[in-house]
């Protein structure tokens, strides 16, 4: 049954996902390589929507803080591009890889370029370049998600930054072997520190959709301000489409019908343009690292409200 919108019905459809993601028996399993969160409960779940002119609408863990993990990747591009327009394209692609997101594999076959700015490789890349330009990427990411969000207590997890830090041998292989075709520019220990702190900041699925609605917005920020053009926006949420959900994209490309980005903190946002933005939270990961019941959610808010890029 398709639930025609309007601004007073969210909440019910809300309300009514909920209820059908209570009684789906699988939920995955939480990122247990990052010994930090690996204790998520699977059954935790929670939604928001928020709406251009900031109004939000949430249903059950909707206000519990969660690790953002990969979806700060989203902000922290916008930020890079914002600063340096094409030129950040020279570094970085644009295409799905094909592969899991902290694959070795390409980087050799194609000189040290990451696919694009969501697999870890890229998202270092962006991360590097943020900071060369800021000398604190992680704090100006940090200042942007409290300013958007209109949260000042969003802050880092210490815990969750040490956790991936010890475990961080990957990402440090793929910063060195960047580093040595010149596409690098910072120390990688100071690039891998700003990097882990950035995935560890911890916000809620009403945080996270306020922070999103610049996208909605076509580039302009909670206070008016342009951020990105209405192109570059445009530029985000495609890549968020293509690329978005690990090499599981064209599935929930096929499934959910809009640009997203999920985190293995078990986080997924997504854009609705010109009308919403939404997050959706359930620690229980599939095998690809997309959350199992979140994935689900923003399935059957696309389906009940036909509201949906295609």
């Amino acid at each position: 049954m398709l639930i025609v919108t309007s601004p007073t019905t969210f909440q019910p459809v809300l309300e009514r996902i909920a209820e059908e993601i209570e009684r789906t028996p699988g939920r995955g399993r939480p990122a247990d390589y990052i010994p930090a969160l690996a204790a998520r409960d699977p059954r935790s779940f929670g939604m928001a929507v928020a709406e251009p002119d900031g109004t939000v609408y949430g249903v059950g863990d909707w206000r519990q803080p969660f690790s953002a993990q990969s979806i700060t990747k989203v902000f922290t591009l916008a930020l890079g591009l914002a600063r340096e327009g094409d030129t950040l394209w020279e570094h970085v692609g644009r295409e799905p890889s094909g592969n899991r997101f902290n694959s070795l594999v390409q980087l050799e076959y194609e000189n040290g370029i990451p696919r694009n700015p969501f697999i870890n490789a890229g998202a270092l890349v962006v991360t590097d370049r943020l900071h060369t330009r800021t000398g604190d990427a992680s704090g100006e990411l940090l200042a942007f998600l409290r300013a958007e969000s209109g949260n000042p207590e969003l802050d880092f997890d210490t815990e969750v930054a040490v956790s991936e830090s010890a475990h961080g041998d990957r990402n440090a292989a793929l910063g060195h072997f960047m580093a040595s075709y010149g596409n690098i520019d910072n120390p990688v220990p100071v690039l891998l520190e700003q990097y882990f702190r950035q995935c560890s900041i911890a916000a809620s699925c009403a945080d996270l959709a306020l922070a999103t609605t610049f996208l909605a917005r076509h580039g302009i920020r909670a206070d008016g301000t342009r951020l990105l053009s209405r192109s570059q926006a445009k530029q985000i949420n495609a890549i968020m489409l293509t690329c978005g959900t690990y090499d599981a994209a064209g599935d929930f490309a096929y499934r959910v019908g809009l640009p997203g980005k999920s985190g293995v903190g078990g986080g997924v946002i997504a854009v609705v343009p010109g009308r919403c933005t939404l997050c959706v939270w359930s620690p229980g990961l599939d095998e690809r690292g997309n959350s199992v019941a979140g994935v689900a959610a923003l399935d059957r808010f696309t389906t009940l409200t036909g509201l949906s890029v295609f």
